[in-house]
């Protein structure tokens, strides 16, 4: 069978076009054995347990497994079906079983262990030092220390959370996929720019149907609710929005939500912690739930004021234009569209045309070549899982190769919501050979139609350098061990490298490099760049009251004893008390669907957005000081953060580049919640 097997045989870059569906399981199968013989050769060895043949050889284990896992996991993101789901349900019981055999091998933990307690006697590097503790950390904190019962109890509870959440988002994906709003009479599209009548007039086409059709994926969803006049419609789609897997169906979430956190509490209880939270932030420059709190609580301090002043002169505006008593979410985007137009004469209508995604990515690779000294080069023959996928080698300045690079930029059926980096071979140094990294975006842009390019919103553009920013961590890595290379970091401080790179998105020596009209090839005015500029703190206070109050929900799950917890919505309600602006729609219910808490990475790890936000503002007021493309600090950059991953303490690596520690009066000054 492995003979037959792409993924089994030695392969670079994933072999796509030769994998079929039934391969995926075989593959995992014998790649899980493969693993368990890599082990079983560190734990019947009879050598005294060394850094090298312990901590390397178990950093060097399971790399068959997690590329083709990695493979596979990848593709249920962005190219799924019912059958790859089925296959995801099935390996996820044995990936879990996998991890906790390797974390509660006493054998290997007595191996790790005494190479941790000889530590002060080896003459290691800062990575290595690093590397031993994570791969200690790993055991001590995931149940090595437990009772023959309590790692049984363990057990059960991991492969459960690895089925729930797997569950949870599959659910979230069917119900973004299965609705549609069918609209006959264009008359009822008032508003509606010409582009966004276009995109859905072809969906209406593509299904069979006259008319207009509108989806809960975000380039469809978004314009709609922007600038569609009709009130009654804007309802409709928000509220069909806001309900996804919150409808007593066999998609809903509730239950999955409710178990979830449930059975991370116990996990955390059972390791000796008192919260989930407790347990993640142990290992986050934030160190503790109480930290996470105190933080979030002084940010909303300083905005809250600003939110309401904004929330009221919102509701001022639609009452004076439209005569609406009472603003409810489905007008927030609508009135802020059409406010941010009154005072700053900007819409993204004016700009989209400046923002063909062919330039955009040219101006972010030409970007990244003047902060960084690397340039790309497209490339046809490179194996993809499916046409739309581009493919670019990355070189740095001498021309040695650097990375591969997949960018998938547009909606379909088979792919979640949102966007996101990830990777498909992580970058190390093995046998003397420095393996470099193939990294993904993969985004969900508005389309190109028959009559125009791709072309994208402001708020597209900066997600593209945002997913950019988290690729250049994994282009320019530089470490000798794949486990904390590149964005192998602390999660807040992942959010570091994308967060900073938004900001060229505004400066005016930026944008002169690619924002061009896709018509006339025309630079974009002056004038434009300056209103982008100027709006840039447009309604701050109210978007850093939603982002605290999705940290503030994080925390309401995961920092206390979920136990009593027998409504979702009564819950989350009381999360929102003190964030809240908006009347609350009883229809909806955001965690049924926040799959990056319950599906993705970042439980008790939404609060990192902001955290991050602290460090990127103030890194990016020392490029603001020297020169958005200054050498010096770029570098600086690159040496210290890029290209160090996880090798040391993040605010060590930070304060290095920086030279002192970050001032979150940056960040306050930036959003233009605190004056000089």
């Amino acid at each position: 069978m492995s003979q037959e097997n792409p993924l089994l045989q030695e392969f670079n870059t994933a072999p796509f076009s030769k994998i079929k569906t039934e391969h995926y399981k075989p593959a995992i199968e014998e790649a899980i054995k493969i693993a368990r013989k890599e082990i079983e050769e560190i734990t019947s060895t009879e050598e005294k347990p060394s850094f090298s043949n312990t901590i390397e050889a178990l950093e060097y284990s399971g790399e068959k497994l997690g590329r083709v896992a990695g493979i596979f996991f990848n593709i249920n993101s962005a190219e799924t079906n019912d059958e790859i789901q089925k296959i995801a349900q099935e390996v996820s019981p044995w990936l879990s079983e996998f991890n906790n055999d390797l974390l509660l091998n006493e054998a290997l933990f007595k191996r790790v262990k005494h190479v941790f307690d000889e530590r002060e006697n080896l003459d290691l590097t800062e990575e290595q030092k690093t590397l031993l503790n994570k791969h200690y950390k790993a055991f001590s904190r995931n149940g090595a220390n437990l009772s023959e019962d309590k790692k049984k109890e363990l057990r059960k509870i991991d492969l459960e959370l690895s089925k729930l959440s797997l569950t949870f988002g599959e659910n979230v994906l069917a119900e973004t996929n299965r609705y549609e709003l069918h609209v006959t009479d264009k008359n009822e599209l008032d508003g509606l720019p010409e582009s966004e009548l276009e995109n859905a007039e072809e969906l209406a086409k593509k299904k069979g149907k006259e008319g207009y059709i509108f989806t809960l994926h975000f380039p469809s969803y978004i314009p709609f609710m922007k600038y569609v006049k009709n009130r009654e419609l804007r309802k409709k789609l928000a509220i069909a929005f806001g309900a996804k897997a919150f409808q007593d169906d066999k998609y809903d979430n509730q239950e999955n939500v409710l178990k979830i956190t449930k059975l991370r509490h116990q996990r955390s209880n059972l390791l000796g912690f008192k919260t989930h939270a407790h347990f993640v932030l142990e290992e986050r420059m934030a160190k503790s739930p109480e930290k996470v709190n105190e933080f979030l609580e002084e940010m909303l301090e300083k905005a809250k004021p600003a939110a309401d002043k904004e929330f009221q002169e919102l509701e001022n505006f639609a009452k004076e234009l439209d005569g609406i008593d009472r603003l409810e979410k489905w007008d927030s985007a609508y009135y802020s569209e059409k406010l941010k137009q009154k005072l700053f004469q900007l819409d993204d209508e004016q700009l989209k045309p400046y923002f063909k995604l062919e330039n955009v990515i040219h101006g972010v690779f030409l970007i990244a070549k003047k902060l960084y000294g690397i340039h790309f080069k497209e490339v046809a023959t490179v194996d993809k899982y499916h046409e739309e996928v581009r493919t670019y080698e990355i070189f740095d300045e001498n021309g040695e190769y650097l990375a591969l690079f997949y960018a998938d930029f547009h909606p379909r059926e088979g792919k979640r919501n949102g966007a996101w980096m990830t990777i498909y071979k992580e970058q190390e140094v093995k046998d003397g050979k420095n393996e470099r990294p193939h990294i993904s975006n993969v985004c969900n842009f508005t389309r190109p139609t028959s009559k125009k390019p791709s072309l994208l919103t402001f708020n597209e553009v900066t997600t593209l350098f945002h997913e950019f920013g988290h690729a250049l961590h994994g282009i320019l890595a530089n470490s000798t061990y794949s486990s904390l290379s590149g964005p192998s970091v602390y999660w807040d401080f992942v959010e570091l490298p994308s967060q900073l790179l938004e900001n060229w998105c505004y400066e005016k020596e930026a944008l002169e490099l690619f924002a061009r009209h896709y018509e006339t090839d025309e630079v974009i005015p002056m004038e434009l760049i300056e209103k982008i500029k100027k709006s840039a703190n447009f309604q701050e206070g109210l978007q850093t009251v939603r982002q605290l109050s999705f940290g503030m929900l994080d925390m309401a799950w995961h920092a206390t004893d979920p136990s009593s917890i027998k409504n979702v919505k009564e819950h989350e309600s009381k999360a929102f008390e003190a964030t809240r602006l908006f009347p609350d729609v009883p229809e909806n219910c955001m965690s049924t669907s926040f799959g990056h808490i319950f599906q993705g990475g970042y439980s008790a790890g939404y609060y990192s957005y902001k955290w991050a936000e602290v460090l990127d503002a103030d890194a990016f007021a020392y490029f603001k000081e020297k020169g958005i493309f200054n050498e010096e600090v770029a570098t600086k950059f690159k040496d210290n953060v890029l290209s160090k991953g996880g090798t040391e303490d993040p605010m060590i690596l930070y304060k290095r580049f920086r030279g002192k520690e970050p001032n979150p009066e940056a960040l306050l000054k930036r959003a233009g919640l605190m004056t000089e």
